[in-house]
């Protein structure tokens, strides 16, 4: 049993001496959004559509890999998306901040780092989430904002919550901080728009797999491999992701023999922390690459993912947010067939993670779900099947059905 699962994911002396102050945080939790529901307290935000992309636990549920696939989603359906997050980590003094690709993660956090060198897009950070996506809006750079977490962040009103669930964790013993490992109650689900599930999906959720079959090299990032390639030896794996073990298992998956380097979350990573005496491939995750890459040695490599979703919850989503677009005045700018290059044969993908959380390609890798549930574990287990997991035994249920929320 690995660490996350000795605390917070199982009932234990520690747990149920503390449940008295979980229930007292999940009715204050419960309060507090009731509050804002009410008009009692006053969410604000910019006048475009924004997306809320979040989890009702702690760690890592593979936020960020579905944040890129949004992205990308809007951006081929002719809109201008753009990125907030809360910028966690970061030390800089002057917020909400503008964040390029080669922005120092040390100032405005690794994920957003991250983001925007895989989705090309603005990306603004900053502790009150309101304004940065005012920033983002009032300067033209987008007409929708998808806020990576965020989902306890009421007074940033929302029009689309999405929900990620690790499909393998779930909710551990079911109780809130600290006894437990969740933000909110569990029946805070059922008020979210969408639920997807991270590996594996239950009744009223939707399926996302993370894939990534390739490494990329962190000092020449054209030279990239086939995780297959690195089966000849042991490999020194390094995470400092919310859940390191859904790395690890990932690169199991792919057949790899592993020295495992876990890190605490969002690790400030110095050169000491990848000198191993074996002289051996080190491979990280994205997340932890874009704190590596100034000094990480020639045999340094991450491994990127793409999020893979069920194409049910890309259609549904698609339209839920051209009808908000329509209400607030966004318009889609989609090119006319005549004016469009005559398609090409697609490239082959460079593979596709970090709960680290990214798409298009990005974020954490896969990981295995119950085996009574459906699943898309890992990369290697989704070889071969269609792009979306579609799953026609997937039942309708809350999470995609309600209108948005009041508050947001």
């Amino acid at each position: 049993m690995h660490p996350l699962d000795r605390y917070g994911y199982s009932l234990n002396p520690v747990s149920v001496l503390l449940w008295p102050l979980s229930l007292a945080f999940g009715a204050a939790t419960r309060l507090r959004r009731f509050l804002y529901r009410k008009g009692l307290l006053k969410s604000e935000g910019p006048n475009a559509p924004l997306i809320v992309v979040g989890n009702i636990g702690v760690g890592g549920a593979g936020k960020t890999p579905l944040v890129a696939r949004l992205v990308e989603l809007a951006r081929q359906a002719g809109y201008k998306p753009g990125v907030i997050a809360r910028g966690y980590g970061g030390e800089s003094t002057q917020w909400p901040r503008r964040v390029a690709a080669d922005s120092d993660p040390a100032q405005v956090g690794d994920e957003p780092v991250m983001l925007a060198r895989r989705c090309g897009c603005p990306v603004a950070v900053g502790p009150d989430r309101v304004a940065a996506a005012r920033a983002l809006v009032e300067n033209g750079d987008c007409n929708i904002i998808v806020s990576d977490d965020g989902l306890q962040h009421y007074r940033l009103r929302r029009d689309l919550e999405i929900a990620v669930v690790d499909g393998l964790r779930r909710f551990g013993n079911g109780a809130c901080l600290p006894a437990g490992p969740l933000r909110e109650p569990p029946s805070r689900l059922r008020e979210v728009d969408f639920v997807v599930g991270n590996g594996a999906a239950r009744a009223g959720e939707y399926l996302m797999a993370l894939h990534g079959e390739t490494a990329v090299n962190l000092r020449d990032p054209l030279v990239s491999a086939a995780l297959g390639n690195f089966r000849q030896s042991a490999v020194h794996a390094v995470a400092g992701i919310g859940d390191p073990w859904r790395f690890f298992n990932h690169l199991r998956h792919a057949r790899l023999r592993l020295i495992e380097h876990p890190f605490p979350d969002h690790h400030r990573f110095r050169a000491e922390d990848l000198k191993f005496p074996e002289a051996l491939p080190v491979l990280m995750t994205e997340k932890d690459a874009v704190k590596c890459r100034a000094f990480a040695p020639d045999n340094a490599w991450h491994v990127p993912v793409s999020a893979r979703l069920d194409p049910e919850f890309e259609e549904l989503w698609l339209k839920r947010l051209e009808m908000i677009a329509l209400a607030k005045g966004v318009r889609r700018q989609v090119e006319s067939p005549s004016r469009r290059p005559i398609p090409q044969e697609p490239s082959p993908s460079r593979g596709a993670s970090d709960g680290q959380e990214t798409a298009g390609d990005s974020g954490v890798p896969g990981q295995q779900g119950p085996a009574d549930l459906r699943q898309g574990a890992t990369g290697a287990d989704l070889q071969g099947k269609p792009s979306g997991l579609s799953d026609p035994r997937r039942h309708s249920g809350d999470a995609g059905s309600r209108g948005p929320t009041p508050d947001g």
